[in-house]
């Protein structure tokens, strides 16, 4: 029945591409936050009225971190392939190393600007472990928040390649679900025609079944093709079926031309009219009328397929017929093809008949792979 969608939400703002590569990312991020921690610690230096030359030590306070983070991220990639505990530990205790190490070299490099003898000494030792914690702790907090947000989307990317696959298959599916009982009927009126010695028109009904079955096979199943090109598939199809009910099939189409450009899935249609063929044309003696109509509404293309059959009678209601494989088919590939920015409905026509409506977005592009 109809399928109510809502508005399109926004798109999610997409920070990925700056760690496509990511070693250049690594190094750029570790280049742009050493020089601004230089900057930040020098800018201290020279507002707490210190002179020049105190900038020398805050200068190789940040050679030495940057050389220290280079060690400590080779190590911690190596921590993260081995086993989870393992590594856990190791990643701490080679933290609690780094700390100590770095502090006692900052404690060493700036007793040669506080005076007397250079060395380190126990106050300017927690000092500089303070430091040295709070830096490498962001340092580190940062690299193991960007691996972790790495980690993240590549899973996503590969659940959303393994989600597209899922879709193609599930659409290559719906496609080649399509009735085949339309190549057996046919097959079986080509053989009566040539039993009965008409060559030319089983001629002519086979060339017909051959140019309908390369389109089928020759385009992609998940292609989305024009809705002329569309229409004269099915034109291709109804004159085979033509050839078997002659004037008791009879198909009507009104295109709008400003719709002829959209596109759909391929061989959506084909099923609709093959349904109408079965419960319309087929239990009349004179047949019926099978009338396609394509219409542009503003940014939405309206289709409608509808026959001046029987109408939904006690057979057409049944799920085994009606509502089986083709209709359900049809429903399913609309879902596939556009979520919920679809509508599809099934209704008995004011004058007996029955009609099925489809409503998609009006798009140019194909979403899909171009048909041959």
């Amino acid at each position: 029945m109809a399928t109510t969608f809502p508005a399109p939400s926004r798109p999610a703002l997409n920070v990925r591409p700056f760690f496509e590569n990511k070693s250049r990312a690594f190094w750029t991020l570790q280049a742009v936050g050493w020089t601004g921690y230089l900057l930040l610690r020098g800018a201290a230096v020279v507002a707490n009225g210190l002179s020049l030359d105190a900038i020398i030590p805050v200068i190789l306070e940040a050679i030495l971190g940057y050389c220290i983070t280079l060690l400590i991220s080779t190590l911690y990639g190596y921590y993260r392939r081995i086993p989870r505990i393992a590594g856990l530990l190791l990643t701490i205790l080679t933290f609690l190393a780094a700390v100590i190490i770095y502090a006692a070299l900052i404690a060493f490099s700036y007793s040669f600007i506080q005076g007397g003898e250079p060395g380190i000494t126990i106050p300017r030792f927690v000092v500089s472990i303070y430091i040295a914690f709070t830096v490498l702790a962001g340092w580190s907090a940062l690299y193991f928040g960007i691996n972790f947000y790495l980690i993240v989307e590549e899973q996503i990317d590969q659940m959303q390649h393994l989600e597209t696959q899922a879709s193609s298959a599930q659409l290559a599916m719906l496609r080649y679900q399509l009735n085949p009982h339309f190549l057996f009927n046919t097959l079986n009126s080509i053989s009566t025609l040539v039993l009965l010695k008409q060559t030319e028109r089983a001629n002519a009904m086979l060339s017909r079944l051959s140019s309908f079955l390369r389109y089928t096979l020759a385009n992609e199943p998940t292609a989305h093709v024009t809705v002329a090109q569309e229409v004269e598939t099915l034109k291709l199809y109804l004159e085979i079926e033509k050839m078997r009910f002659e004037d008791r099939l009879r198909p009507k189409f009104d295109i709008d031309a400003a719709a002829e450009r959209a596109r759909l899935p391929s061989l959506l249609l084909q099923p609709l009219v093959e349904n109408a063929i079965k419960y319309a044309v087929t239990p009349q003696e004179e047949g019926a009328e099978i009338c396609v109509r394509v219409r542009l509404a503003g940014e939405r293309v309206q289709i409608s397929v509808s026959d001046t059959g029987p109408g939904l009678n006690e057979a057409r209601q049944s799920p085994s017929l009606s509502t089986g494989v083709g209709l359900a088919n049809i429903r399913e590939r609309l879902v596939q093809a556009y979520g919920p920015d679809q509508r599809f409905e099934t209704r008995s026509t004011a004058a007996g008949g029955f009609s099925v409506d489809i409503e998609i977005p009006f798009q140019l592009e194909n979403v899909s792979r171009e048909a041959s």
